[in-house]
């Protein structure tokens, strides 16, 4: 007799199939009781908060919550209805359609009612039979899943090592030999779990040399890298050679959704072939006109990524001088790293002992990075004070000498993460 179809949900199978099967909420799911910000309350306890992507500290600002008010007392939570290309599409949307494509750069743009399926959509739409997807092996999973998608043959999805310029090289050369169509290379721009850049300048030399395309989902670097905020393409000067700039507003500018940006033809392809678009209601007024005030605070935004960069050299500077190893520290992000991973009780320990000394963190292993290491992705934002960043070094001290952490360790898997340079 065959299986059922439910019969795995019993079991302790599946994605975080532990925790799942013995009612988790403190590791997967924690209940954190406030508004984001700074600080938090979890486990009836006020905790330091290093693991929310609010960087510019937008979730706490009155000028957004005061616009998010204002649409909501002029469309309620319902307007506009239906897929933009029905009755959805209003003025507001595409005035802010216009408006982001400026700050990207770029001719035109298209909303996504999230930063995950904007990739998928994107992705979709442009990809077609024959043609081939690039990706760099640390790529989201919003990339892996909408090229997976895609593509006609697992044969036409290519992954080259992390930041690898010689790995990328040589695929793009072999893919030359026999390709048919067309050549999508998608990184992001900063790597989330390691906080890295991706080496935009080279890729962009390699993408031009063997004809291909270039997208960049630039979900933590969007309002947050570069000298106005524009992006990690900006940073490295490269705005315009990038073919496809992709960000979301989940992450600076604390809300939801996401946006493509490109020629105005590519958009408009896009637009009419996405089925995550087409075929979805349209977002929701109170989601334009909030962003719409957020985007002109990222723009006016350079104190606040001031502010930001400093605390993420703050925080990485006093946990090295403890001993701990700390990744590159190219964007706000912080990868802190201790011995211990290769049993994940290890790593609960360390969390644990962290969240009750009131520092909340989120512990990645692998195979997100090699074994044996255990990694504290710490998430600085502009709104986090001196205080807490010293209460949270004494933190990572008690762990350091009540654990008795050895700090000497052979760190060479770590810097391998990384790739070549």
């Amino acid at each position: 007799m065959s299986e059922d179809l439910f019969a795995k949900c019993g079991t302790d199978g599946g994605y975080f199939g532990e925790f799942r099967h013995s009612g988790d909420r403190y590791f997967t799911q924690p209940l954190l009781d406030s508004l984001p910000g700074r600080r938090m309350s979890f486990g009836g306890r006020e905790c330091v908060m290093w693991s929310i992507n609010n960087y510019l500290g937008l979730a706490e600002s009155e000028e957004v919550k005061a616009a998010a008010r204002d649409a909501l007392e002029t469309w309620g939570t319902s307007a506009p209805m239906g897929a933009r290309m029905m009755s959805g599409n209003t003025g507001e949307h595409e005035a802010f359609e216009k408006a982001l494509a400026d700050f990207a750069g770029k001719q035109a743009s298209i909303l996504f009612n999230y930063g995950y399926l904007g990739v998928m959509g994107t992705v979709s739409a442009l990809v077609g039979p024959d043609d081939i997807v690039v990706v760099d092996k640390l790529d989201h999973a919003s990339i892996i899943d909408a090229a997976v998608g895609a593509v006609q043959t697992r044969r036409n999805l290519r992954v080259f090592r992390h930041n690898d310029m010689e790995s990328l090289e040589s695929l793009l050369k072999d893919i030359n030999k026999t390709r048919k169509k067309g050549v999508l290379v998608i990184t992001e721009g900063v790597y989330g779990m390691t906080g890295d850049l991706a080496r935009l300048d080279a890729i962009c030399a390699l993408k031009d040399r063997y004809e291909a395309r270039l997208m960049i989902d630039d979900a933590h670097g969007f309002g947050v890298m570069g000298p106005s905020g524009r992006g990690t393409a900006e940073h490295f000067g490269v705005a315009d050679e990038v073919d496809i700039y992709f960000g979301t507003f989940a992450k600076a500018f604390a809300s939801i959704g996401g946006v493509s940006a490109a020629p105005s033809d590519v958009i408009e392809w896009i637009r009419y072939n996405a089925r995550t678009q087409v075929f979805a209601k349209a977002l929701p007024m109170v989601y334009v006109k909030s962003l719409q005030k957020t985007l002109e605070l990222v723009r006016g935004g350079q104190a606040r990524r001031e502010r930001l960069f400093e605390v993420a050299r703050r925080l990485a500077s006093g946990l090295r001088e403890l001993g701990f190893y700390v990744g590159k520290v190219e964007s706000p992000i912080v990868p802190v790293f201790t011995p211990g991973g290769g049993d994940p009780r290890v790593a609960m320990d360390w969390i644990r002992f962290l969240r009750d000394q009131q520092v909340f963190v989120t512990g990645v292993m692998y195979p997100v990075i090699p074994k044996n290491y255990v990694e504290f992705r710490m998430v600085p934002t502009a709104s986090h004070q001196d205080e807490d960043i010293e209460l949270t070094l004494e933190a990572f001290r008690k762990l350091r000498d009540e654990k008795k952490l050895d700090l000497s360790m052979d760190w060479s898997g770590i810097e391998k993460l990384y790739g070549s340079k």
